[in-house]
């Protein structure tokens, strides 16, 4: 398994088709939900990137301070089906938060997590943070992050 974490203007056309490939299997396919992927917000972004051999099997997009929320954000956080039960979800989310931290030394993270989710983020250490919303048709939860 190979990790890469790059800024949108040093990733290669392969890897944007990778994570826009896996992003539309995830969220569009499996999800059935039809929405507005490709909002322009990834060339303002980190991306995280997790390889097996050559299929990105996990994959999250770090949005500084003032991009999309006044706080950074992780989102985007999704596995690739058949490599669920290998705790990349934990992992993926241990590398998007520690490298922000990195980056980002004061910054509070919010993420807009899907309900079903709440628990995996708590281990996190993310806390609810206002009321539970419709996004795109699946209920979702604001959460944060304060820096540890």
């Amino acid at each position: 398994m190979t990790t890469e974490i790059l800024p949108y203007s040093k990733l290669t056309s392969t890897q944007v088709y990778d994570f826009l490939q896996l992003r539309s299997e995830v969220f569009v396919v499996e999800q059935d939900c039809v929405y507005q992927d490709i909002d322009g917000y990834d060339d303002k972004a980190f991306h995280v990137l997790f390889y097996d051999d050559t299929i990105l099997v996990a994959y999250s997009r770090i949005l500084p301070p003032g991009t999309y929320f006044e706080e950074l954000s992780i989102g985007r956080v999704i596995v690739k089906a058949t490599h669920r039960k290998l705790n990349l979800g934990h992992d993926l989310m241990d590398r998007s938060i520690v490298f922000s931290h990195a980056n980002y030394k004061k910054a509070i993270i919010k993420i807009s997590a899907q309900r079903y989710l709440i628990k995996f983020y708590e281990l996190h250490g993310f806390q609810i943070h206002g009321e539970g919303y419709l996004e795109d048709g699946i209920p979702h939860i604001g959460m944060k992050l304060m820096k540890i």
